[in-house]
Order: C-alpha cells, then structure tokens, then sequence
C-alpha cells in the first residue's frame, strides 16, 4: 500500500509510462513528477489550504492493486483561486481538472455537499515522508464512489463503472464497514432510484464477498 510520497509518484509514473495513449508526448520523469509531488503538499501545507485527498491514491493506501495518473483532491473553489501555481485547465461547478508542474490534479469541489461533507467529517491526517496529508476514510472514499455510480451508468461509461464497483469491493472486502450508516448520508444526496441502484450493487458486492469467504 501507498504511505510515502515516492510511492505516490512512482503509481502515478507507472500509470501514465503504460498509458499508450501518452506514448506521443513526453513521459514523465520520476525526478520531475517526485519533485512535484512533494512541492504541492509543502504548497498546500504552507498556504493552509483545506483539503483532502481523494481518489486513487487514497484508494491505495487502504488497498492494493490500483494504478491512476493523477492527484485527486477534494476542495472549495475560493482555495483553488489562492493558488495560482495550480493551472486551471477546464472547470464546472463541481469539477476542476488543473496541473501542477508535469502534475496532473483532478479536484472536487465543495459546491457539492456531499464533496464538502467528506471534506469535513470523513478524513483523517497521515504523513507521507515529513510532510502531514489529510486524506479520506474508508467510509469517504466509499461515499464518493457510491455516489458516483449512477451518473456513470447513465454515461455508458462501462470502464469507470467497472473501475469504481472493484474499488468499493476491496474497500468492503479489506474493512468490512457498516453500510447503513453510508446509504443513510446518501439519502440527502442522491434520488431515491439513484439510492436503490447504489444499495442493490452493494448488496450484489457483499454476496460475492460471501461466496468467496465460503469458498476459501
């Protein structure tokens, strides 16, 4: 599991070397990308901008076997406007995609309350080499990743979905995390179709789960 910031960089040099759709330009150089990593933490630390780190990453401290590209970073669009080192390359009210030297950083936005309320109520602070890096819980990452399915089905995106429903599987897999409580926030975030999609994949995901067990 990732839990130094050379890990981090090493993921996210491995992803974009095997991305072949990246082959064209320039690859990154693990100096360079380390380098990066490690001057936006110290950037984000020092300027005391609230934030929490997301995505594949986070994913990867808690389990094994996921590659990404990027940085994802919840946080409020005021921060991001203070940290003009970050270029802003497309943005909505939710999404922000920028980069930070040869850095690649997707953020979500606390516009969105379900955003916010990971930002605030699901993280925790771990060190990656010398340097404090609040990131996600289980449980947060679990949220956005519920959160996210529904809007991916309705894209036809069978790839992300594919991507989303195995990170959820080895979050429930590895911590066994009480669910209810997850689909009790969700309640205020997503329709109630949307909810009953999210808990009846969950509930397929815990039944593998219990074949496996059975089966070892």
């Amino acid at each position: 599991m990732v839990t130094t910031i050379s890990d981090v960089s090493a993921v996210i040099v491995n992803a974009n070397t095997f991305t072949p759709r990246r082959w064209k330009g320039n690859l990154m150089r693990a100096d360079s990308l380390l380098q990066s990593v490690q001057e936006l933490f110290a950037l984000l630390q020092r300027r005391g901008t609230a934030y929490v780190l997301v995505g594949g990453i986070a994913l990867l401290h808690y389990v094994e076997g996921r590659n990404t590209e990027d940085i994802d970073l919840i946080m409020a669009w005021p921060a991001l406007q203070q940290l003009p080192e970050i270029e802003i390359q497309s943005q909505d009210i939710y999404f922000a995609r920028g980069v930070f030297g040869e850095l690649q950083i997707d953020l979500l936005l606390t516009e969105n309350r379900l955003f916010d309320l990971v930002r605030r109520s699901y993280n925790k602070v771990e060190q990656f080499l010398d340097q404090p890096v609040p990131i996600a819980t289980v449980e947060g990452l679990l949220l956005l990743k519920l959160y996210a399915l529904p809007s991916l089905y309705r894209q036809g995106d069978f790839v992300r979905v594919s991507l989303y429903e195995n990170d959820i599987a080895a979050l429930m897999y590895a911590y066994q995390p009480d669910m209810s409580p997850l689909f009790d926030v969700l309640k205020q975030h997503l329709s109630a179709n949307d909810l009953q999609s999210v808990q009846e994949i969950a509930a397929e995901i815990e039944a593998k789960i219990r074949r496996f067990r059975a089966g070892r």
